[in-house]
């Protein structure tokens, strides 16, 4: 059986009446004798370009922070919803005073409280590679305030790149549908985000990855999935989805080309630091592990509310992670249709979040461009957005609250609980309706035109090898036509 991949991109505005609502700002939805290719602002180019200037806007908004506010008090970048940890750790991390990380342990540790109770930095090797390279880049010359504000540019425009190459891998990861990915271009959440934390190099690494997988090279999206790795711990997660995938599949020689390359890739960068300041380069695992409930998480706001320290939150955590990613493995197993891996990226990633100590605002950064490929859906998108757009500002007005001293300017303890819990939830309605696209894939707007797994490279029209479902007999030697859906996949005895 084959599959027919139209042409023709998919349009939203036909298929989505938010999207088509929308359109109304710039003239309504397109016409059907509209010209729709020959033009050198093909979709791509125009999603890129939407995702420029929605991350020009996010840097505008840092406005007030880049002018005083990160230099006058800590109220004032709270109070105005623009904290960056950039600019801080510029000089708390000593790039400021050409420190090396991992090599160069802080001074004065015991005595100095900017440093944080940190010896060494706290992050990953390729990010802690391109946290060094901007301080490279940034003028040695001014005030530390002025150095300060130019290290957050030179970042700023870096990290302007990778949302770049996301824009690009996410609108092209699906061929016939690249206008989806101004799910990702337009989110109010990753322009309010990106900024704040150094996410982007694994996000942009992590959309690589997916890309050549979409493309049928298992081998460079390991060595992606590797690097990113590298760069935060949570693109890992992808090879566990692609094991569960390619078991159900039948496709091992797919998996084990992306598994060896990943190894491969990841040891390649970290094997040198390692061997040169072991102390340093394991920091972030020490650091994960030790790290206590932090801001945004379900075990934060189960602490605020019974008053329970939750000293054994570690192994909550942990415990729960394993619990919610069991969960999708048998969800994959037993699902009518073998799910599509943008799908289950989106659920496992997801589950790490819900269930991790932390929940920082910037991790909204993780989801949005899988979010996007998943669950193409404005409606839905829309919701989660609020959610997170909401706790945004919940968490600055939180800090300026309890950072404001006899003033309390700012939103209380039961605010920012009420925040937590809308991200929470709006995470997991999300969640919800992906799973229910999987169970019912008559729902899923990807598969509505006979389409199988469009980002599952050798997965895309895969027979399955192995369910935990008796199976249904798919209809043999036939194509879709348009409109048609195709139950690929439910055929193991073939």
């Amino acid at each position: 059986m084959t599959q027919v991949h139209e042409d023709r991109p998919v349009l939203p505005t036909q298929q989505d009446e938010v999207a088509a609502a929308g359109s109304e700002l710039i003239g309504g939805p397109i016409g059907r004798r509209a010209r729709l290719g020959g033009h050198w602002l093909n979709p791509v180019r125009v999603v890129a370009l939407v995702m420029l200037g929605m991350f020009a806007l996010g840097m505008a908004q840092k406005a007030p922070c880049y002018d005083w506010a990160w230099f006058r008090g800590a109220a004032s970048q709270y109070t105005h919803a623009c904290y960056s940890d950039i600019p801080h750790l510029y000089s708390a991390r000593g790039f400021a005073e050409g420190l090396t990380p991992y090599v160069d342990k802080f001074p004065d540790i015991a005595t100095d409280p900017k440093f944080g109770g940190m010896e060494y930095l706290e992050y990953p090797v390729l990010t802690g590679a391109f946290m060094q390279v901007a301080s490279w880049l940034t003028p040695t010359a001014g005030s530390i305030q002025h150095r300060e504000q130019m290290y957050w540019m030179v970042n700023a425009g870096m990290l302007m790149i990778c949302a770049a190459v996301i824009a690009v891998c996410v609108a092209r990861t699906h061929r016939n549908r690249p206008w989806d990915a101004l799910l990702l271009a337009l989110a109010p959440a990753f322009a309010l985000t990106a900024t704040i934390n150094w996410d982007l190099p694994a996000v942009a690494l992590t959309a690589v990855a997916m890309l050549m997988w979409s493309r049928g090279r298992p081998a460079l999206a390991g060595v992606a999935i590797g690097l990113a790795t590298a760069a935060k711990l949570y693109p890992v997660l992808l090879l566990g989805v692609l094991f569960v995938l390619c078991w159900r599949a039948g496709r091992w020689r797919a998996f084990g080309a992306a598994a060896l390359a990943a190894v491969a890739a990841w040891l390649a960068v970290n094997v040198p630091v390692m061997y040169v300041a072991w102390d340093g380069w394991k920091r972030f695992y020490v650091f994960s592990q030790e790290r206590p409930i932090d801001f945004g998480s379900v075990w934060l706001l189960i602490s605020q509310r019974t008053g329970n320290p939750l000293d054994g939150a570690n192994t909550y955590a942990t415990g729960l992670t394993l619990l919610l990613c069991l969960s999708i493995g048998l969800l994959t197993l037993t699902a009518p249709r073998r799910p599509r891996f943008a799908q289950l990226a989106f659920l496992v990633v997801a589950a790490f979040i819900l269930a991790n100590k932390v929940y920082s605002p910037q991790y909204v950064l993780w989801l949005i461009p899988l979010a996007a490929l998943a669950r193409p859906r404005w409606r839905d998108f829309l919701i989660w957005q609020a959610g997170e757009v909401l706790y945004y500002l919940g968490i600055w007005f939180y800090l300026a609250y309890t950072s404001s001293g006899d003033k309390h300017q700012g939103l209380p303890v039961e605010g920012y609980q009420l925040a937590i819990a809308a991200h929470l939830l709006a995470t997991i309605y999300l969640c919800a309706v992906v799973v229910r696209d999987i169970l019912l894939p008559e729902h899923d707007v990807v598969r509505r035109d006979g389409a199988d797994d469009p980002s599952g490279g050798v997965l895309d029209g895969a027979e399955d090898a192995f369910t935990l479902r008796e199976a249904r007999k798919a209809p043999r030697d036939t194509a879709p036509s348009e409109g048609q859906r195709v139950d690929w996949g439910t055929d193991p005895g073939r």
